[in-house]
């Protein structure tokens, strides 16, 4: 069709054709990670797009591919199944005795397997029973999302009968429900040893799930193609697959849905949102999330440790976070898009944030300089620059990046970090490094990594309190925990939440250690930032509303309709 000025008139075509059609006559160096991912809204894919760099297929030893592995595997309890009714998992009801630690979950009725096999009880109770019987042996099972983490309240695990799965505690704890795992097939996973399971084993596609979309292909650092489940609990999706396309940055991420090569896309920026949010063709949508931006100080000692002994020191550590502005950090580097930092738990946890009150800390520059000097860290040759306890200079290494998954952070918010610091006598290098260099400089000390000083970076745990308190566990140094930092009474803090049920109690634990963790200073927590999201109007319908896209499973992609 052509208009009478000759140019041609796009208006009947999808997006989509219109950009094969432009892509034609161009070079469009801006296209993404693979030819295959370019289509029209006919072909019924959902293209997703997101910063994420997974390394590997295998839920027992990787971190790091969340994404896509929760589209294809279930929980066996969703952590959204108490607020979302309708997003269960493995188990579609559960319920504990009076004694408190017989817990009975009940497994769907003839679910299957994507490779047609049944899916029961007994594959949930093998995926339980794989990871704690690895429990201290050389190869135990620590290293993945399937982690033996709590697993030391389980006194037994197993299948009543196909759709009853029994987990009994030695005390009564919400470990059970709080702790879930992804079910894995026990069919594909019974001949992996635990060497294997933690280390060499890829979980190679086509990979087989109970969840609605199966990954069938993966390429490392571009993209994941996932087929539909035929034999999904809920019936086969609607549409015909998915792509999720992986980036290092969010510019590709906004680029791909403004060209139409993504239907939805996460982990954009500020600016970019509101550059989308004029776009009449995008939706736009933002929400809390559960994720915390840090900066974390190296706080070992021997090997790995960073460049001075004041970073083990935690009147050194409170002092630098007086030098920290969080409310200027959420106003200038998010755009107002966050909320200010302060202790572990995001305030999205109602029953768990704790009101740090007295003991929070102000931005006050000269203050942080007073108590550096009280605490021995002084100029005394008048350059400007403080020396340690053993007469050296501050020269501070910061390294930053993102964790696979995780929402970016703006460059903006080291910078204001290593000019504070630069302002009261601690001037700071900055290093960035992508999600796969950072794993590598963030891991434990005996795999090579330390060596350090300051990190900003985050993370996004689950939305169980335990959970949101780990990076600061003595037992996942080198894993969750990038500060390094170990302590007996938070530890130990750990351990009782982890074994108390009633839920006052267990407030006071979870305020107690976040008190705790907050004066001994191995983290500052920079703010809790939202999620910007967007998706295109114009081929699928069904996202949704509060968030477009689940962060802890996979709605809408269950239920996702092509236009």
């Amino acid at each position: 069709m052509t208009s009478k000025q000759g140019i041609t008139n796009y208006s009947s075509y999808s997006r989509r054709e219109v950009m094969m059609v432009l892509l034609a006559g161009s070079a469009a160096p801006w296209v993404v990670n693979s030819s295959a991912i370019a289509s029209s809204c006919g072909d019924r894919i959902v293209r997703l797009g997101g910063i994420a760099a997974p390394r590997s297929l295998n839920p027992f030893a990787s971190w790091t591919a969340f994404y896509p592995l929760v589209y294809t595997y279930d929980w066996l309890v969703s952590p959204e199944a108490i607020e979302y009714p309708d997003r269960k998992g493995f188990a579609k009801e559960w319920s504990v005795a009076d004694d408190g630690v017989t817990w009975n979950f009940k497994i769907w009725p003839g679910m299957k397997w994507s490779d047609g096999q049944p899916a029961t009880a007994r594959d949930a109770a093998f995926t339980y029973n794989y990871l704690r019987d690895s429990i201290g042996t050389p190869d135990e099972l620590d290293a993945g999302y399937n982690n033996t983490s709590g697993f030391e309240v389980v006194k037994s695990v197993k299948a009543l009968d196909d759709e009853t799965l029994q987990i009994v505690t030695r005390v009564p704890t919400r470990w059970p429900l709080e702790r879930s795992a992804l079910i894995v097939p026990e069919h594909v996973w019974k001949g992996v040893s635990y060497g294997e399971a933690r280390s060499t084993f890829r979980n190679a596609p086509p990979l087989v799930g109970t969840g609605p979309m199966i990954v069938s292909e993966f390429q490392q650092g571009q993209f994941a193609r996932l087929t539909p489940n035929p034999y999904f609990r809920a019936g086969r999706p609607a549409t015909a697959g998915m792509i999720f396309s992986f980036f290092n940055t969010a510019d590709s991420v906004a680029q791909g849905l403004k060209s139409g090569s993504l239907d939805y896309g996460m982990n954009l920026t500020a600016a970019q949102w509101v550059d989308l949010s004029k776009d009449p063709g995008i939706k736009v949508g933002e929400a809390p999330t559960w994720q915390r931006n840090y900066l974390a100080f190296n706080t070992l000692s021997g090997k790995g440790a960073g460049s001075t002994k004041a970073l083990q020191d935690p009147a050194f550590r409170n002092a630098i976070g007086y030098a920290i502005d969080v409310r200027a950090i959420v106003n200038r580097a998010f755009r107002g898009h966050a909320d200010s930092g302060a202790g572990a738990i995001a305030p999205l946890a109602v029953d768990y944030y704790s009101d740090l009150g007295g003991i929070q800390r102000r931005f006050d520059l000269a203050e942080a300089g007073r108590m550096l000097d009280a605490a021995g860290y002084r100029d005394m040759n008048g350059d400007g620059v403080r020396e340690d306890k053993d007469g050296k200079s501050f020269q501070l290494e910061l390294i930053t990046g993102n964790f696979s998954g995780n929402l970016e952070i703006p460059i903006a918010a080291v910078q204001l970090i290593a000019a504070w610091l630069a302002q009261i006598g601690i001037p700071v290098s900055v290093t960035q490094l992508d999600s796969g260099l950072l794993d590598s400089r963030t891991a434990a000390p005996a795999k090579g990594g330390g060596g350090w000083d300051l990190l900003v970076a985050n993370s996004w745990p689950s939305v169980r309190p335990l959970a949101q308190l780990q990076f600061a566990s003595g037992a996942q140094i080198g894993s969750s925990n990038k500060s390094y930092w170990s302590n007996q009474e938070f530890d130990a803090l750990l351990s009782d939440i982890n074994l108390t049920v009633e839920l006052k109690k267990r407030q006071g634990l979870v305020d107690r250690a976040v008190r705790l963790l907050y004066t001994e200073a191995p983290y500052i927590i920079l703010c809790y930032p939202f999620v910007f999201e967007a998706h295109r109007k114009d081929c699928f319908e069904g996202w949704g509303t509060k968030n477009m896209l689940s962060m802890y499973g996979y709605f809408p992609l269950d239920r996702l309709r092509p236009m």
